[in-house]
C-alpha cells in the first residue's frame, strides 16, 4: 500500500550513518520505492595490486582480491547507501554464488529484491576483474536466463527508475513506468553494432535524463566535441549529462534552458570498476532530492570518485559516512582551494554531524564461504 512502511526498511537500518537525502520530500502517499532498476547480477571477483597487466604464458600473483555482488547490483548497492528506497529485479541462479549474492544485496544493503527471481538449474553469471595502473581487464562468463526470469513485465511503483538503454531493443516496462510517473534515468553501453544510431534507443523518448559518457554521446550525434554532443541529445531528451572522464562532467537541461559543468576530483585510482554506476547514483539522488544543476553534477563526481579509491564495484560505493569524512576531511587541509571547497558547501547540511571512523576508510573484504559467528 501507498504510504506503508517497506518491510525491508528494518534491514536497512543496519547501515551505518545511513542519512535519507528525501526526509523533507517524503509524504503519506509517496510511491513504496524511490528507485527501481533491473538487469543481470554478476558475482564479481576482483584482483588488485597487480604491479601490471598479466603477460602471456606467465602466472601473477595480485596482492588483494574481493568478492561482491557486481553488473546492476554496483548501481543497486550505491542508491541503496545513498539512502534510497531502492527495488531490484534480477534473476539469481540457484548456486551458492546466486545465494551469495542474494544474501548481500537483501540483508546487507537493505534492497529490495521482491521482483527478483532465483532460477533453478541456471547458474550465476561471473566476471573476474583485474585493476592495475588505474585500469582494469575483465573476463566474464554467463548465460542469458530463461525468458520472464529476469523482470517482470510491469515495474514496481517508484519515483524513479534507471534504464539501461540496448540499440534495437525496446523495453515495455520502461513506457508503462514512465506512463504511471515514474522519473526514467537512462544509461547505454557501448554499441557493439557499430551503428550509434540514436533511432534505435527507442526507450529514449520516454526518458527525463540520458546520461552517455563523452565517447558514446559523441559517436550517437555525430558532434565533435562532449559539449557539443550534450546540447545535440536535447533534441531527444530533456536532460543531458556527458561524463568527460577526468575532466568531470557536462550537463544541459532543455526546460530551463540551464548548463552546468563540474571538473572530477583528482584521486589516485585504485580500481575503476562501477564508478559510472555510482556516479549515475549520485546524480539520481541529487535529482530527486531538487538540487540545483551543478550540485547534483558535483555529488556525482564525488561519489564516483570517492568509489574508485576502493576496488571492487558494489564494494566500493559510498555511503554517507564516507562522503562525510571526505568533506571534514578536506575542511582540514591548510592550502585547500577555498574557490574548490565552496563547490562543495552544500554538503554541509547533507553529511552526518559526527564520525565515528577516520579517514582514509577501508571497508572488510567479504570473501565467499566464511562462516558467520554464532
Amino acid at each position: 500500500m501507498a504510504g506503508e512502511e517497506p518491510e525491508h526498511l528494518t534491514r536497512a537500518a543496519r547501515r551505518e550513518s545511513l542519512s535519507d537525502p528525501l526526509a523533507a520530500l517524503r509524504t503519506p502517499d509517496d510511491p513504496p520505492w524511490d528507485v527501481y532498476l533491473t538487469g543481470t547480477v554478476f558475482l564479481d571477483i576482483v584482483f588488485t595490486g597487480l604491479g601490471a597487466a598479466p603477460v602471456r604464458g606467465t602466472e601473477s600473483w595480485a596482492r588483494g582480491m574481493g568478492s561482491s555482488p557486481g553488473g546492476v547490483a554496483n548501481m543497486a548497492t550505491a542508491l541503496a547507501r545513498l539512502g534510497l528506497r531502492t527495488s531490484l529485479a534480477a534473476a539469481f541462479g540457484d548456486d551458492h554464488y546466486g545465494e551469495y549474492c542474494w544474501d548481500a544485496l537483501d540483508q546487507g544493503e537493505g534492497i529490495d529484491l521482491a521482483p527478483s527471481r532465483t532460477v533453478p538449474g541456471w547458474h550465476s553469471p561471473v566476471t573476474v576483474s583485474m585493476a592495475y595502473e588505474g585500469e582494469r581487464t575483465m573476463v566474464s562468463h554467463g548465460h542469458e536466463p530463461p525468458p520472464g526470469e529476469s523482470a517482470p513485465a510491469v515495474a514496481p511503483h517508484a519515483r524513479a527508475a534507471v534504464a539501461s538503454l540496448t540499440p534495437g531493443v525496446t523495453e515495455p516496462w520502461i513506457a508503462e513506468a514512465a506512463r504511471a510517473g515514474t522519473r526514467i534515468f537512462a544509461d547505454v553501453g557501448w554499441d557493439d553494432t557499430g551503428a550509434w544510431d540514436l533511432a534505435g534507443l527507442t526507450d529514449l523518448r520516454h526518458c527525463e535524463a540520458f546520461l552517455p559518457n563523452a565517447e558514446e554521446a559523441m559517436r550517437y550525434t555525430g558532434a565533435s566535441t562532449p559539449r557539443a554532443a550534450a546540447h545535440a541529445l536535447t533534441e531527444h531528451v530533456p536532460l543531458a549529462v556527458v561524463t568527460l572522464g577526468a575532466d568531470g562532467a557536462y550537463a544541459v537541461d532543455r526546460r530551463t534552458g540551464e548548463t552546468a559543468e563540474v571538473p572530477a576530483i583528482a584521486v589516485a585510482a585504485l580500481d575503476p570498476t562501477g564508478a559510472g554506476d555510482v556516479f549515475v547514483a549520485g546524480f539520481v539522488t541529487g535529482t530527486l532530492a531538487g538540487w540545483p544543476l551543478a550540485d547534483r553534477l558535483a555529488f556525482a563526481g564525488l561519489t564516483a570518485a570517492l568509489s574508485v579509491q576502493e576496488f571492487g564495484g558494489s564494494l566500493s560505493a559510498p555511503g554517507w559516512s564516507e562522503i562525510g569524512a571526505w568533506w571534514r576531511r578536506v575542511q582540514s587541509v591548510e592550502e585547500q582551494d577555498k574557490a574548490a571547497l565552496a563547490r562543495y558547501a552544500f554538503l554541509d547540511a547533507l553529511v552526518p554531524e559526527t564520525l565515528d571512523r577516520p579517514w582514509p576508510l577501508r571497508r572488510a573484504v567479504p570473501t565467499i564461504g566464511f562462516r558467520r559467528s554464532r
